[in-house]
């Protein structure tokens, strides 16, 4: 009797399954009609964390991602989406209008380091743009972004055996507060990037005076120049026309300029004739 229930109830089972087949294929999902528009999808989108004016360099800090609601997703696909991609794709970029912070950032907003006309629209009236070469220790360890602002140190070692040991070596100051206005190889002409010889070495592009470019092609000649970075509220401040004085490496080390003098050395003349000969011991 139980076996006989049990066969009934899996045969009911089984009618019940192939009538719910049989009514979904009589009843397709009803396909969207032409002009009509799916519903528009949440996505998240780039902001600026903080008010940008026109011409900013932006930096990693400078964005950030909100979510864009669906009512305006259809209306804004120009808006940037928030990607890996598109985060290292606006660093470096130009700002082309000012923006507060949590306003889109939208395709047009942002002239990138590989655009035409980069680089005049970056350099302010009167100044020119200036590339140097520094590796992972003169750069900074690659810790330098555009828009930040550096000095320019040489340092040269002066092969002049008759100075003395303390005045071989100095540092001193090329350029102060410069602005950086690229990193690595994207306005180098005939860089090719991921190369193996250039993955150790960078360059950096720098805004300068017509006067300060003559002073790095002459100083990238004498010596190893290399970069300092300036605090954010240091760079605001007004420089002085006047570099600091020159740094010796007997201001750095007194041992060089307290060694002690090399003994004298004891001559033995001894002449022949006309001829003499000097022995030092």
């Amino acid at each position: 009797m139980i076996l006989r229930m049990a066969l009934f109830a899996l045969m009911a089972l089984g009618l019940l399954g192939f009538g719910a087949v049989a009514w979904i294929s009589a009843h397709p999902p009803t396909a969207a009609q032409p002009g009509e528009t799916a519903a528009p999808q949440k996505r998240n989108i780039l902001v600026p964390t903080r008010d940008l004016r026109a011409g900013t360099l932006l930096k990693a800090e400078d964005i950030t991602a909100t979510e864009l609601p669906a009512a305006g997703a259809a209306q804004n696909q120009s808006a940037i989406t928030d990607s890996p991609e598109n985060r290292r794709g606006l660093t470096g970029g130009m700002l082309r209008r000012s923006l507060g912070a949590g306003d889109m950032l939208h395709q047009g907003d942002v002239m990138r380091p590989g655009d035409h006309g980069f680089l005049a629209a970056v350099l302010q009236p009167g100044m020119r743009a200036v590339t140097v070469g520094v590796d992972s220790v003169t750069g900074t360890a690659g810790l330098i972004w555009p828009g930040d602002r550096v000095d320019l140190l040489l340092t040269q070692s002066i092969e002049d055996a008759s100075l003395p040991a303390g005045r071989r070596v100095v540092a001193e100051t090329v350029l102060q507060n410069t602005l950086v206005i690229a990193i690595d190889q994207q306005l180098v002409q005939g860089a090719v990037p991921g190369a193996a010889e250039t993955q150790t070495a960078r360059t950096v592009t720098l805004e300068v005076s017509g006067e300060q470019a003559e002073a790095v092609q002459v100083a990238s000649r004498i010596g190893r120049l290399s970069l300092a970075v300036r605090a954010a509220e240091q760079s605001a401040q007004t420089m002085s026309v006047k570099l600091p004085a020159p740094v010796w490496a007997g201001d750095v080390s007194p041992a060089l300029t307290s060694a002690p003098a090399a003994p004298p050395s004891n001559i033995l003349r001894v002449y022949q004739g006309a001829d003499g000969k000097e022995f030092h011991f």
